[in-house]
């Protein structure tokens, strides 16, 4: 394509949803909106200087516009927020398999905990699907160096799920020995 609008838009059509929705993941709808617009106007100016493959550098414009927005604290936890928002009380009651896996509610809590780089580099593998050397363009490090943190936040929430279950048995079963207290005096 040598138009430029063309090629500009068939390059919108194409990635809009992905830089949206990666957006949607760290930030208000508004804010997301704003974030997305932006990136296409970096795009739009730089359009004869894109490498190709072009979503991980749309999603690294993205990734720095929003840190401008925000600092750790606040993305991290508005991406918690964002993941819980995406839970209906439906989804609670119906049956699904990935709450026999993992509670939600324990997924939750455990993604709190890890730094909002280790829940990032998860998020760029699992949610968007991007293979190492993509999601290294978007965090804006080498492959080598994604892959480390990637293995090192995979670590950190296997052991922050354990420590989340745990805790979470222990309340269940003080619910169940007070249970038992209030039905033996009852009885």
């Amino acid at each position: 394509m040598d138009d430029p609008e063309e090629r500009f838009t068939a390059l919108y059509d194409r990635h809009y949803r992905a830089v949206l929705g990666y957006a949607l993941l760290r930030a208000e709808h508004g804010v997301a909106e704003d974030v997305c617009s932006e990136t296409f106007l970096v795009a739009w100016r730089r359009l004869g200087e894109l490498p190709e493959p072009v979503l991980p550098w749309l999603l690294g414009v993205a990734r720095n516009l929003l840190a401008k927005q925000r600092d750790s604290r606040g993305r991290r936890q508005a991406l918690v927020d964002r993941i819980a928002a995406l839970s209906t009380e439906r989804d609670t009651v119906a049956w699904d398999v990935a709450d026999h896996v993992v509670d939600r509610t324990t997924a939750l809590a455990a993604l709190a905990t890890l730094p909002e780089q280790d829940v990032e580099a998860m998020a760029l593998a699992s949610w968007h699907g991007l293979p190492p050397e993509q999601a290294a363009t978007v965090m804006g490090c080498s492959t080598r160096t994604y892959n480390v943190r990637l293995h090192r936040a995979r670590k950190r929430l296997s052991r922050a799920l354990r420590a989340e279950a745990a805790a979470g048995a222990g309340a269940r079963r003080s619910r169940a020995v007070e249970h038992g207290q209030r039905f033996a005096e009852e009885a």
